[in-house]
């Protein structure tokens, strides 16, 4: 078992029964490998090892209620000992021809009802119970079986392999199972051998994973998870979606989950999300709450949502999107931007990131530079010519650079700007606030003052990543701590500099630690409105993880980014859960691609972020959406949009940093601009 525990990531054993079936003419009878005692044994050693483990009772093969009873009772007992048992199978024997037992009759379906209700009440929720959908076919057996506590059909697979034990029953299609499934008002998920609980629990998924998992195993649970520890349900498919790359959004006959997706079929209900009885009646409170009484989710409500799925996914996007018009009105905003990356230098050992960090492919990244202030001063000339309202620059954690290195390049690009005009500066995460504050010997409170008095206009909020210390020691171990970051970033709103704020998902984290992150930024924001701080955060970027030339994921150590479902959930969630605090989601046009980017919009986001122009980060870490799209770009991009529930359709407008409408000149300015050379 421990030699097995090395290459599979869970092991089974039926328990069948507690009793002694081993008399002449008994079921066991003659078989020495069924001795109960020894079999309990062996669930017991591999609760000892840390063995994820199936087990089950057998039923109609001699035993009584009462011996079912203690088989359950036994089968929990080492679960309440070792955490071990992952499933409980209730399953009925099934004659066979050429046995002892050939001339049994088959189980009433009332004594495998009586057994599933018996599991559920006995395992009280520890343990899901599973029986084989293929041997109670009857479409009315599974609904009556789903509503006795069963939450497992276990490995059904039509077409692939028989049940090899009772060849003669065949596996029901996939399609008929979710039928019936949805039919008793629950969706049907794919999930790993490793049932969710021991692939994804707490703040840090990896930690969980290396509890229970032999390390050369748990990389491939990972590769293959969601957030929440199912399977991602695109995987092996040909159109399968990830974060940064140019792969299509699946369609509803590739991936099941696009039907309660924006565009997907079962998304044009959702708009009735209040009286729909396919949506749990959780999450329609949740929603309720929020958008008719204008009660703020809790904790354990946003983790629900970000785990939405079927009826629950397309409510929480439906009502997303109907918070954002009610907030943020029926237009698009985007902003015309110059990214400027002044160097790939870094002494900070972020495993997520490839941009000081990833492959030197040329095409990605190239080799180590830093950027001489002349050619920063050249750069942002040239945004202004290309009618830019903002430069936003950021950087490694160069190991020579000091506070007044930034100052340096603040002034820099300020030169940029044609006489007597100004260019917001966007620059500066809150650890470059720190670093630069450390080597001058201020507090960053003061160091803010001083980037504010030579012009710096506000500050990205990044460096986020997830606002969780686990996920933070795991990705990110010598960067600031959570509370850190927030000091930063509600000191810079007194020092009258507005931030962004963002958070980077679909790595190591668990669901719970993207719900903190969100209740922390509301806690920043309400700080600083209480305080009567002269700024605020003016927008939430979620940025989904792009895994390809990640050292984390290369290693194996993190998911492949978020899943579709998981990535357009995360603007749905932030939208209801930052509301009214936090007024603009965006979303990352580079990170979803244009057709992700059009879900998001139809699922609370109403920003598109900034044209950019010669993005870096996200090519590095191997995203392929391109380096800039122009106004024209996000103009057709929210031009394609359906439109809103009242019929109306979406518009675009430029806007500033600060979310006022960019003047005319730079307008057209931008409209005029020939596409930029790659640098």
């Amino acid at each position: 078992m421990a030699l097995l525990r090395r290459y599979s990531v869970s092991q089974g054993l039926m328990l069948e029964s507690a009793a002694s079936l081993a008399e002449s003419g008994g079921a066991h009878a003659g078989c020495v490998t069924k001795v109960p005692k020894l079999r309990l044994q062996t669930i017991e050693r591999a609760g000892r090892l840390r063995v994820p483990f199936t087990t089950g009772v057998l039923l109609g093969i001699g035993e009584t209620r009462a011996e079912v009873i203690a088989s359950l009772l036994a089968i929990r007992k080492l679960h309440a000992r070792f955490g071990h048992v992952q499933e409980v199978i209730v399953q009925p024997f099934r004659a066979k021809t050429g046995t002892r037992l050939a001339g049994s009759a088959d189980l009433p379906e009332a004594e495998l009802l009586w057994a599933c209700c018996a599991a559920r009440l006995i395992l009280d929720g520890a343990v899901p119970v599973q029986s084989p959908p293929n041997l109670s076919a009857d479409p009315a057996t599974l609904r009556r079986l789903l509503a006795c506590g069963v939450e497992d059909w276990g490995g059904v697979s039509p077409g692939v392999t028989p049940d090899h034990v009772n060849p003669e029953a065949a596996w029901p299609e996939i399609a008929a199972l979710r039928r019936q499934t949805e039919a008793a008002g629950l969706e049907l998920v794919s999930r790993l051998p490793l049932y969710p609980r021991y692939a994804s629990r707490g703040a840090v998924q990896s930690r969980q994973l290396e509890r229970w998992l032999a390390p050369a195993v748990a990389p491939h649970v990972r590769r293959l998870s969601t957030a929440d520890g199912l399977a991602r349900s695109e995987r092996g498919t040909r159109a399968a979606w990830y974060s940064g790359l140019t792969n299509p959004v699946p369609t509803e006959a590739e991936e099941h989950e696009a039907r309660w997706l924006p565009g997907g079929s079962g998304f044009a209900a959702a708009a009735a999300w209040r009286a729909d009885r396919a949506v749990s009646p959780r999450v329609r409170a949740a929603l309720v709450g929020v958008l008719d009484e204008e009660r703020p989710l809790g904790l354990r409500e946003v983790e629900m949502l970000l785990t939405a799925r079927g009826p629950d996914c397309a409510a929480v996007c439906a009502a997303a999107n109907e918070l954002r018009a009610r907030v943020a009105g029926g237009s698009v905003s985007y902003a015309v931007v110059r990214n400027i990356n002044y160097t790939n230098k870094c002494m900070y050992a972020c495993t997520f990131c490839a941009f000081s960090k990833g492959k030197k492919a040329e095409e990605l990244r190239g080799p180590a530079y830093e950027l001489e202030r002349e050619e920063v001063t050249r750069r942002t000339a040239e945004a202004w010519e290309r009618g830019a309202t903002e430069v936003c620059m950021q950087g490694g954690i160069h190991p020579s650079y000091s506070g007044d290195t930034y100052l340096g390049f603040l002034r820099a690009a300020r030169d940029g700007a044609p006489a007597g005009q100004q260019v917001h500066v966007h620059a500066f995460s809150p650890l470059e606030v720190s670093h630069g504050a450390a080597t001058l010997g201020q507090p960053t409170s003061a160091y803010l003052r001083s980037l504010r008095a030579a012009g710096l206009g506000s500050l990205p909020g990044t460096a986020a990543e997830v606002l969780a210390d686990p996920v933070r020691a795991e990705i990110c171990p010598d960067k600031l701590t959570a509370a850190e970051w927030m000091r930063i970033v509600g000191e810079a709103h007194s020092a009258g500099l507005p931030t962004t704020s963002t958070l980077m998902f679909g790595h190591a984290e668990g669901v719970p630690s993207l719900a903190r992150h969100l209740m922390r930024l509301r806690v920043v924001q309400a700080r600083s409105l209480r305080r009567g701080a002269p700024a605020r955060i003016t927008e939430f970027v979620p940025l989904p993880f792009v895994h390809a030339e990640a050292p984390a994921y290369l290693l194996g150590n993190t998911r492949p980014g978020p899943t579709l479902r998981e990535a357009v959930l995360v603007h749905a969630a932030a939208r209801l859960c930052l509301s009214p605090l936090i007024t603009n989601i965006q979303v990352s046009w580079t990170k979803m691609g244009p057709a992700g980017a059009t879900m998001a919009l139809q699922a609370g986001a109403n920003d598109l972020g900034g044209t950019l122009m010669n993005e870096h980060i996200s090519r590095a870490a191997g995203a392929s959406h391109g380096q800039e799209m122009n106004p024209e770009g996000m103009r057709a991009l929210v031009a394609a949009l359906p439109p809103d529930a009242g019929g109306a359709r979406r518009t675009t407008w430029q806007r500033t940093t600060t979310y006022a409408a960019a003047d005319e000149e730079r307008a057209r300015a931008a409209d005029c601009a020939p596409a930029l050379l790659p640098l």
